[in-house]
C-alpha cells in the first residue's frame, strides 16, 4: 500500500522540499523517454494515487489534473530517442531525471526515487524497490510521467499514422511490429533497441 510515511519520516528529520521521481518509457521501441518529479508540501493528500500501469488513460488524466493542482513544484524531463540511441537507455533516463529536478520551481533537497539511486546527484536521495507501488510522491511522478508521454506520442500518431502510436505508444506490441514489417523505422524509432530483427521479422 502506498503511504507518506517516506516523505513524513523526511519531514521530521528537517528536509522541506522532497521530491518523488519516476519515468515513463524505458521500454518502448520508439519516442522520448520522460521522468517527471513531485514535491507534495501537505500529506496526505485528499485523493488516492496509484502506480500509473495500474490505472487506465482516463484515470490518470483525471489524478494528472489533482496532482498539478495540489502540488507545490512539478519538473519534466524529457530526452529524445536520438541520445536514448547514443547513451543507452539506462543513461537517458538517469538524464531524463536530473532535467526534471533541475525544472522544479523549488530546488528539491531530498529525493525519492523508483528503483535505483540516480548518479552523481548532489541531493540526497532514497531508492526505493517498486516505489511507485509504495509511496505517495513516486506515484503521483509515476502518472505525470506517463501522462505527458502519452500525449507526445499521439502527436507523433498524426505524424506517423501508419504506426498507430497513439494505441500502443511505441511499446513493441504485435501491431507495432508489423508496422514496422509493413513500413521500416521511422523518425523515432530507437535504432539501438535491437529492432532490426523485427523489421525483418526475425
Amino acid at each position: 500500500m502506498k503511504t507518506s510515511r517516506w516523505e513524513r519520516n523526511k519531514f521530521k528529520q528537517g528536509y522541506r522540499f522532497i521530491a518523488g521521481i519516476d519515468e515513463a518509457g524505458r521500454g518502448p521501441l520508439a519516442g522520448p523517454v520522460v521522468a517527471a518529479a513531485v514535491i507534495f508540501s501537505k500529506l496526505p493528500l485528499p485523493f488516492d494515487v496509484d502506480d500509473s500501469k495500474k490505472l487506465t488513460s482516463r484515470q490518470r488524466e483525471k489524478l494528472f489534473s489533482l496532482i498539478m493542482d495540489h502540488a507545490h513544484s512539478v519538473g519534466v524531463g524529457i530526452v529524445s530517442h536520438k541520445t536514448i540511441d547514443r547513451i543507452n537507455i539506462l543513461q537517458a533516463t538517469y538524464q531524463a531525471m536530473r532535467r526534471a529536478l533541475n525544472s522544479m520551481n523549488d530546488v528539491a533537497d531530498f529525493v525519492l526515487v523508483d528503483g535505483r539511486e540516480i548518479p552523481s546527484l548532489q541531493i540526497p536521495q532514497l531508492a526505493i524497490v517498486q516505489g511507485d507501488r509504495k509511496c505517495v510522491s513516486i506515484a503521483a511522478a509515476s502518472i505525470v510521467a506517463k501522462v505527458i508521454r502519452d500525449r507526445l506520442m499521439e502527436k507523433y500518431d498524426r505524424k506517423f499514422p501508419e504506426y498507430d502510436f497513439a494505441k500502443h505508444k511505441g511499446y513493441p506490441t504485435k501491431q507495432h511490429i508489423e508496422a514496422i514489417q509493413r513500413h521500416g523505422f521511422c523518425e523515432i524509432h530507437r535504432r539501438s533497441f535491437k529492432i532490426k530483427q523485427l523489421a525483418q521479422g526475425q
